[in-house]
């Protein structure tokens, strides 16, 4: 039995700009010291007001991750999960809003014992404090904290002197890795560090020196680079990492590895490796990049357009878990994204070269009806389809017009005045939007599920779970499958293939004649993990392919 360590911690900060790898370098340093045997966890700090993800627009932040315990965070807490193949649980997300509501609730309970309650030192020793309470519940030996944005931001000043607290108070237990953006301007032609200087010397204002500097960039940092950075940011060469782009995300810790990073990390807090077996990850990192043949899956949404831009953030839970199904049947996944208002505009035609498509999640009524019209193409002219929350509910809006006659059925978030509401608001929901009580409100988190005997939905799980046992699957929605038309829509082919234990709300409906025409109330994305694919992403996939022959 290996003996426990006191916790370490790693802080993971950006320079230069957002949006350049933290998550992905979090999560990997994540990987390869749980690869050397270490108990490993991660947290995400956020520094918007919002107290949660839940109420942003996926346009504007991407996706929002559920977490087991139903909490909606920032995407990064996905790609935790997904490197580690582990459970993140509540206590390791937080944002600004969440610390100070935490802070000016206390002082409401006199739990400052009448002091005056300031900004410092209070704010960043609740920071602290929740630093603490997520090493207790997650038991880990190393926790990572990624701070979102960059250094030179305002709002970021109050975590990064939580972080130096904790470093004055701990200094062989705490470390700092700086991602920073090295660019090439095509007019140049050459890397340049001077950004990335001036990152480090803003670092340097806050009282933290890092101790790795992580050079993202087009290109690999040659020597010259290497050492310039070294020496004007007071680092050893051998602690500046490179991180070029590169194809597949679940490349990074094995570059990483290439610069030994894992083992420096170890070597600056006096551990040593209990193991070094990143097998595993190589194989799957190989399997997703070089399968033999190639699937063409067309994802229908409207999160994707920003301005002049397509953005696949607001869908990367659905497009991870499709790459990991895709490494399981040995193949590629080719992916395109389909706005669903060009559907509208332009009809259906487009989806003719597709081996299957995904409908993922997805809120209010723009966009609704290309979704419908694209349900409709799938199910009548069998093509492979998959139905994500709102992609199940529009499944069931879809057959309810076409095949029971209901031309005017809907969902009562799109048309609350429908005679058919074949999808409805859920028990006490009417009454916290009355209240404008949107945020952490609706159906959150991971919930049992017991799947039909002979559905597809039975085959697909049976590849990992026995025959008769009850799954869980995390949720995100407001609206419900209507039981009023349960019977017409069973007696007609759509088939209740999943539901709560109770049997009262249906978690999944399918076509049971169609080659996989399956919706689920659910989001199986969540939970699909690299070394550990969703079974319905596999099934999907694989009858995708046998289409394709």
């Amino acid at each position: 039995m290996k003996k426990k360590i006191p916790a370490k911690y790693i802080f993971v900060v950006g320079g230069v700009m957002s949006g350049v790898g933290k998550g992905i370098t979090t999560a990997s340093i994540g990987r390869i010291l749980q690869s050397k045997g270490y108990d490993v966890s991660a947290i995400k700090i956020d520094p918007y007001i919002n107290v949660d993800a839940g109420t942003m627009n996926p346009i504007e932040h991407g996706e929002v991750f559920v977490t087991e315990d139903a909490d909606e965070t920032d995407q990064d807490i996905g790609n935790y999960e997904r490197f580690l193949n582990k459970n993140i649980y509540r206590e390791n997300y937080m944002t600004t809003g969440r610390v100070y509501q935490s802070v000016i609730q206390r002082e409401r309970n006199l739990e400052y014992g009448g002091k005056c309650v300031e900004v410092v030192p209070h704010i960043p020793m609740e920071v602290r404090d929740r630093i603490q309470r997520a090493v207790k519940k997650s038991g880990a030996e190393i926790m990572i904290i990624e701070i979102g944005g960059t250094v030179g931001e305002y709002q970021n000043l109050l975590f990064l002197e939580a972080a130096r607290m904790m470093k004055l108070v701990k200094p062989k237990d705490v470390l700092f890795v700086m991602v920073s953006y090295l660019p090439i301007p095509n007019k140049i032609g050459e890397m340049k560090t001077k950004p990335t200087q001036y990152a480090i010397r803003t670092l340097n204002g806050a009282g933290i020196h890092p101790d790795f500097i992580v050079g993202r960039s087009e290109l690999p940092i040659d020597e010259p680079r290497r050492k310039k950075i070294a020496i004007n940011c007071g680092v050893a060469r051998e602690d500046v990492i490179s991180a070029p782009d590169i194809d597949s995300i679940y490349d990074v810790p094995v570059n990483f590895e290439n610069d030994k990073l894992g083992d420096r990390i170890l070597k600056k807090f006096n551990l040593r490796k209990r193991k070094n077996d990143l097998s595993a990850w190589k194989k799957m990192a190989q399997a997703i990049k070089n399968g033999k043949r190639e699937v063409n899956i067309g994802m229908v949404g409207k999160y994707f357009s920003t301005g002049d831009f397509t953005l696949s953030d607001s869908y990367i839970s659905v497009i991870e878990a499709v790459k990991h199904a895709c490494a399981a049947n040995n193949c590629k996944a080719k992916l395109s994204w389909i706005n669903t208002e060009e559907i509208e505009k332009n009809g259906t035609d487009n989806l003719k070269q597709y081996d299957g498509i995904i409908v993922p999640q997805g809120w209010g009524s723009r966009g609704a009806e290309g979704k419908i019209a694209t349900i409709r193409y799938c199910r009548e002219n069998k093509i492979p389809y998959f139905g994500l929350c709102y992609g199940m509910q529009m499944a069931v809006i879809e057959f309810a017009r076409d095949v029971l006659g209901f031309k005017d059925a809907n969902s009562e978030e799109v048309n609350p005045k429908t005679k058919h509401p074949v999808i409805h608001i859920m028990p006490g929901q009417k009454e916290l939007i009355a209240k404008h009580q949107y945020g952490g409100t609706i159906r959150l988190g991971g919930w049992p599920c017991k799947i039909i005997p002979g559905t597809h939905l039975e085959k697909s799980y049976l590849k990992k779970f026995k025959k008769g046992e009850i799954i869980s699957e995390r949720h995100r929605h407001r609206y419900e499958y209507n039981n009023e038309f349960r019977e017409l829509f069973e007696k007609k082919g759509l088939r209740v293939a999943g539901t709560s234990p109770d049997g009262k709300i249906v978690e999944a409906v399918e076509i049971t004649t169609h080659p996989f025409f399956i919706g689920t109330q659910f989001h199986p994305e969540y939970i699909s993990r690299p070394l550990d694919p969703h079974p319905l992403f596999v099934e999907f996939v694989k009858v995708c392919l046998n289409k394709k022959k």
